[in-house]
């Protein structure tokens, strides 16, 4: 059966998460006059993702409330004991220089664009339906989905089949009729490959040199290949070079 519907993660694979939080987090430790006890400002950023994705897996693993993981961000990183409103204060505080770097990847209005038509669209992300439908809204995409699915409110995030699944039945469709396209091969695309769907991992900088082979994720370097993959009859012009 045809792929009816495209499921998309946002961070990473919809938004330059990566290089909004680098110049983000930039601005506010300049801001915030913590470059001293760095060698570099590289080397606080390195630091900063560390704590971020550390803390990130105790909120995945459900360890950690979603703006309990925030707060520990902020304790871990400074090494401070802090209250949960100085906390809340100084994430504020960054939250304003990282949301002035947002932006969507340059292939992403095309390929919504060219599937508009021929394919329904939603989002799952591990995140909050209040970080992601404020984000979506600022980029001027939020139109374009049917439903915003986020680990926070679902009370299960990828890689378990259970948040694909929840996907899947917000569209009424069965996983073999949804595609799902994320940045992470483990977590997007073979959790979604394990759920049934059809996975497409999206690896723009190629990092990663693993090849799930038959039956894993479909990787590809560019959104502008997802048209050719799903087999849709567009205008895209792209040349397919998944693998």
């Amino acid at each position: 059966m045809s792929i009816r519907a495209v499921v998309w993660d946002v961070d990473d694979t919809l938004f330059d998460y990566t290089a909004a939080d680098r110049a983000g987090m930039r601005g506010h430790l300049l801001a915030e006059g913590l470059l001293d006890g760095y060698d570099s400002v590289e080397e606080a950023l390195v630091r900063w993702r560390r704590v971020t994705d550390a803390q990130w897996a105790r909120f995945s693993a459900g360890e950690a409330t979603f703006q309990g993981q925030r707060r520990d961000r902020v304790r871990v990183f400074l090494g401070a004991e802090l209250t949960d409103a100085e906390a809340d204060e100084w994430f504020e505080r960054y939250i304003g220089h990282y949301e002035a770097a947002w932006a969507l990847f340059p292939d992403v209005l095309p390929v919504l664009d060219a599937l508009a038509a021929s394919h329904r669209h939603a989002v799952l992300s591990n995140s909050s339906l209040t970080v992601q439908d404020r984000k979506l809204r600022v980029l001027g995409v939020h139109d374009r989905f049917e439903t915003i699915l986020c680990a926070a409110e679902l009370g299960v995030s990828k890689p378990e089949a259970g948040a694909f699944h929840a996907a899947c039945a917000a569209l009424d469709l069965a996983p073999h009729q949804v595609a799902y396209v994320g940045d992470h091969p483990e977590i997007d695309g073979r959790g979604a490959a394990d759920a049934g769907l059809l996975s497409v991992w999206i690896d723009r900088d190629g990092a990663y040199t693993s090849d799930d082979g038959p039956g894993g994720p479909r990787r590809i370097a560019s959104l502008a290949e997802l048209p050719a993959l799903l087999g849709a009859d567009t205008r895209f012009g792209a040349p397919s070079t998944f693998r």
